[in-house]
This record gives structure tokens, sequence and C-alpha cells, in this order.
């Protein structure tokens, strides 16, 4: 049996971290559902950049188009791309009653600290894919959650992306809630599916050469084990139960980054170590493709937190402020996408 196959048999759905168009017709993507057991896709400004620069994938359907705006001209090639996409997970959608089967498209990042605009878009955009299992990625910044919030309340399924502490997650939560508690108040369907994609690797690229040895490539994995402790709590909270007895699901979380930034660590680390029922990992081809070939299913999180704790207390006390280096790890990536995106749009107004 494939690692992938029994980390999917451990209760984790795996997505893809990418997207371009040559995979979805060289029949890839479809091989990966049926040899790799990927249930999902997750698409970024970054990925974009890369698909849009580094292949020859658009340069047809870059000349054919009838638009000279750059961004219009992203958005519908973006949504041809996702509606494929949407196509090959459509099976496992319906067989998964909606659990897994999605995509995702984000917002312009441009419109990550500007809530009103970042509603208008999530409209649109959801409007214009047309697909009944595509997610709309809104950056969960304290701007980004009224949108969040709002996108729910409309009935529009949303991935809350740019998580990487425990309060940004809390929030995100606080804030999926708030829209389907707002749903059920006024009798409307309870059942709008969200994901809280919380960001692992960049936690550990952060701090090195600031903790010592004996802690290093150990504050990421900390940082996802206490989430999820948070996560289980949250789907027995009275909220929570309150939002099921109306038909609602619980927000699903989902590990994102996990490729490994540093050369001397395993290049699974951030799979196998956070193993957990009910929950997604994304990654990128290169760890997809190592994981099934080396990868682990060991450990599997139990909701405790483990000793998750202990080692942020550990960080702490080498002076490491986790909270407010969350924050700062937020508004770097942030700005990360905000970059791609300006790249893509200079790319595609001299296309």
């Amino acid at each position: 049996m494939r690692p992938t196959q029994s980390l999917q048999n451990a209760g984790q759905s795996i997505w893809l971290d990418n997207i371009t168009r040559g995979m979805l017709g060289s029949g890839e993507l479809q091989r990966y559902v049926d040899e790799l057991s990927v249930t999902g896709l997750t698409s970024n400004p970054s990925i974009f950049q890369k698909a849009f620069t580094e292949t020859s994938d658009y340069q047809t359907a870059i000349a054919a188009a009838k638009t000279s705006s750059p961004e219009e001209l992203f958005i519908q090639l973006a949504i041809e791309d996702l509606q494929a996409a949407a196509d090959v997970f459509a099976d496992v959608h319906a067989r998964t009653d909606g659990v897994d089967g999605w995509v995702s498209l984000e917002v312009s990042p441009l419109l990550a600290y500007d809530a009103q605009s970042t509603i208008e878009a999530a409209v649109e955009v959801h409007q214009r894919l047309a697909r009944p299992n595509v997610f709309i990625k809104i950056p969960g910044t304290p701007q980004g959650l009224p949108a969040v919030e709002e996108a729910i309340y409309r009935g529009i399924p949303v991935n809350v992306t740019l998580l990487f502490s425990l309060q940004q997650y809390l929030d995100c939560v606080a804030a999926y809630q708030r829209g389907i508690t707002r749903r059920i108040g006024e009798g409307l369907d309870a059942d709008v599916a969200s994901v809280a994609s919380v960001f692992i690797s960049r936690w550990d690229a952060a701090v090195v050469g600031r903790v010592p040895a004996e802690l290093t490539g150990k504050l990421a994995l900390a940082v996802g084990e206490s989430v999820h402790h948070a996560y289980v709590q949250m789907l027995n909270d009275t909220t929570q139960q309150t939002i099921a007895t109306s038909g609602g699901r619980p927000q699903r979380l989902l590990f994102a980054s996990t490729s490994t930034k540093d050369p001397s660590a395993s290049d699974t680390v951030y799979v196998e170590g956070l193993i957990a029922p009910n929950t997604i990992n994304t990654m990128p081809d290169a760890t997809l493709q190592a994981f099934a070939d080396h990868g682990r299913v060991g450990r599997i999180l139990d909701g405790s937190g483990g000793t998750s704790q202990a080692v942020l207390a550990a960080f702490a006390k080498q002076g490491i402020d986790v909270p407010a280096l969350g924050v700062e790890l937020q508004e770097q990536g942030a700005q990360a996408f905000v970059t791609a995106w300006q790249d893509l749009m200079q790319v595609l107004a001299r296309s």
C-alpha cells in the first residue's frame, strides 16, 4: 500500500498545492487522484505566478483573450483552470457528500486589508466559477475576517488562508461560526463549507539561527499541534454543537505550507508530524511525491496537544515571542502574495 493511501486511511485528506494548465491537459492531475489518493487542490497567487511565467501553457489562451486588463485576463484564465480542476474532483465531492473534492481560488491579494472589496470580489468570482466544489480563498488578516464572516453568511464556501498562529486560527473559527449562526438565525441552510489553512513550515524558517540546536525544527510542529488541539476542542464546543444540530458542519483544519525549507531536514517532516483524522494536508508536487515514495504513517495526533505547550514555552525562554512572530509571518505572507500578483500583472500586461 502506498503511504498516501495509508495517510488517507488514517483519516487525513491529501490535497495538491499546485495547478497548471499543463497538468490538467496531460492527465497528471487525474493520475494524482487515481494513484496518490489526492482528493482536492489549492492555489494561490505565487502558484499562478510560477505557472504563467515558467510554463508555456497559457500562450495560446493569452493571445486569444479579448481583454486588455491584466487582472481580468488573469481571472478569466484562472477561472478556466479551476473549473477544469473542479470537474476532475466532482466525483470525489459527490462520493464524500461534500467533505472532499474541493478546489480553491484566491481573491486578489491587494484586497487583504480591505474587507468590503474582498466581499465584493468573493461574490463575483464565486458566481463566475459556477461550480459547487470551489472555495474562495480569503486571507485571515484582521481586515479579512469580517469578509470571511460575510461570505459565509452569503453562502459562499471559504478557504481562510494566511493563518499562522493559534490566535489567528481561533479568530478564524469565530468568524466562520458567526457567519453560520447568522444564517441559522434567518432560517437559512447552515451547511456552508469552509477550511482554515494554517501555514506550517515558515515558522521554522523564521527562527533559524535564533535558537539552540535542540530546538531547531521544532517550532512549526508545536504550533501545528497546538492548533490541532484547539480544533478538536472546537468540534465539541457549544456553538459548534448548535451549528451541527441545525445541519451545519465544522470548519475543517488544513495544514498548508508543508514543504520542507531546511535541506538538512526530512522532506516529509511536516506531513509525518501532523497526521490527524478529519484534517487536510495540502502538499506541493515534490512533497506529495516524496511522501508517496518514502513517507511513513506513524504517530497520529490525538487532540491533546501532546508536548506542544512545553515546546512553545521553551521557545519563549529563548526570547521568541510566538504570537508576535505569528503576526509578522502573516504580514510577510500577505506581502509575498502581493509581490507575486504584481509580477504576474506585469507579465500579462506585456503579453
